[in-house]
């Protein structure tokens, strides 16, 4: 198997060919995955001057008899930016191989679940074999906020609140943003309409997008109905 290195609107320097060669070794690769088809490094350069931090993308793809395996990063140097997406390369496979160890050590593909409930903070644990059951009362069970929300036990909710300040842009701009950061969506406020919209790359190479209005609701709607939307 060979790694197969190109460039994207850059040239790919000889020297770095070296690099991603040393660096992503193949010994090591196939000793997680034996089952490698191909290996493929893509290196893209942004040339807008307000990028310069994260100029130099460079993406992973490798391709085995399981999943497909993807890791990007960017940097302002490309040498930066291959060993960041090397280590989340290695970091990705390593926790596909140990799940087909412990597919392979269960027997049946999946751990028993009063083996697996520990796991999740909060989550009560369902009686094994020969145990009896214990169920944890309101009491017992901590409840916590996290901004708005309250949470029962430990977990597993993160929540994580930002609020950026943005001026209003035409369709046109919100496409060549999110292009810019490389996104697969971008939240933006509609110049044209002023209500809070989100442009989207669909599956093939076209493109859809959202507005949201309030002036029109009922109340009848389901909550949270036009966030399905982006899968479409």
């Amino acid at each position: 198997m060979d790694i197969v290195v190109k460039g994207r609107k850059t040239e790919v320097p000889e020297r770095f060919r070296k690099h991603v060669a040393e660096k992503l070794k193949l010994e090591k690769i196939q000793k997680l995955d034996g089952k490698v088809i191909s290996l493929d490094v893509e290196v893209s350069k942004e040339h807008n001057p307000r990028q310069a931090d994260r100029s130099d993308r460079v993406e992973i793809t490798l391709r085995s008899r399981g999943p497909v395996i993807r890791a990007e990063a960017a940097a302002a140097d490309p040498y930066v930016a291959l060993d960041l997406a090397a280590s989340k390369l290695e970091a990705r496979m390593r926790k596909q191989h140990d799940k087909r160890l412990t597919r392979r050590g269960s027997g049946h593909g999946r751990a028993p679940a009063y083996d697996m409930a520990g796991a999740v903070p909060g989550t009560p644990r369902p009686a094994g074999p020969g145990e009896t059951a214990h169920r944890p009362t309101a009491a017992t069970v901590p409840t916590t906020r996290t901004g708005p929300l309250e949470v029962q036990g430990e977990g597993p909710l993160v929540v994580r609140e930002k609020t950026h300040v943005a001026a209003p842009m035409s369709l046109d701009q919100a496409l060549y943003e999110m292009e810019l950061v490389g996104h697969d969506f971008y939240l933006f406020i509609d110049a044209e309409t002023k209500q809070p919209s989100v442009v989207y790359r669909r599956h093939g190479y076209d493109y859809g997008v959202i507005h949201l209005s309030s002036d029109a609701y009922s109340g009848e709607e389901e909550p949270g109905g036009a966030g399905g939307a982006l899968g479409v």
